[in-house]
């Protein structure tokens, strides 16, 4: 079994108890934590190694890695074939960092967009546009208005849509 399915089966088993997966997720998002500050300390150096190398480097559990492989692939400048990938496949870690920062923002991640080392990275401003920026392109337009049978018909025939386009509907 691959990897990524072995950390997705144990990560969102849906027979697992649920205490354990809290516990799980817990401890997880502290150790996320602590590799994203440490990243974040050098932005542009791209690491790079194996999965079990960089496990081993920033001191978690090789399905750790495995899961923080698979939360940040979407923000790499080069993805990493986290499908197919064993403790041996070599993996970077070379993100882009407005990609990254938006990312954190579009999980409801605070725990990770609001690490201090952002500001050495992006001043307040910055992370302020940033923050709309990725709110605002997951805004929804409003449903257009309802037309009822007495209302002008949207075409702009200037007839009741009862009457004309109305009729079709019913």
């Amino acid at each position: 079994m691959a990897l990524l399915q072995e950390w997705r089966d144990k990560a969102y088993s849906e027979t697992a108890n649920k205490g354990d997966l809290q516990r799980l997720w817990t401890d997880y998002f502290q150790k996320e934590r602590d590799i994203y500050a440490e990243l974040l300390k050098n932005p542009d150096e791209v690491v790079k190694g194996t999965v079990k190398d960089l496990a081993d480097k920033f001191g978690v559990d090789l399905m750790y890695m495995v899961g923080f492989l698979d939360g940040i692939n979407d923000s790499l400048k080069e993805q990493n074939p986290i499908e197919e990938m064993d403790e041996n496949t070599e993996v970077n870690l070379g993100f882009d960092k407005e990609l990254l920062y938006k990312n954190m923002i579009n999980a409801g991640a605070d725990w990770l967009y609001n690490l201090p080392e952002w500001e050495t990275i992006f001043d307040e401003e910055k992370r302020k546009e940033l923050y709309k920026e990725e709110k605002s392109s997951h805004t929804f337009s409003r449903k257009e208005d309802k037309v009822y049978p007495n209302d002008p018909c949207p075409c702009g025939s200037g007839k009741k849509y009862k009457k004309c386009h109305g009729r079709n509907a019913q």
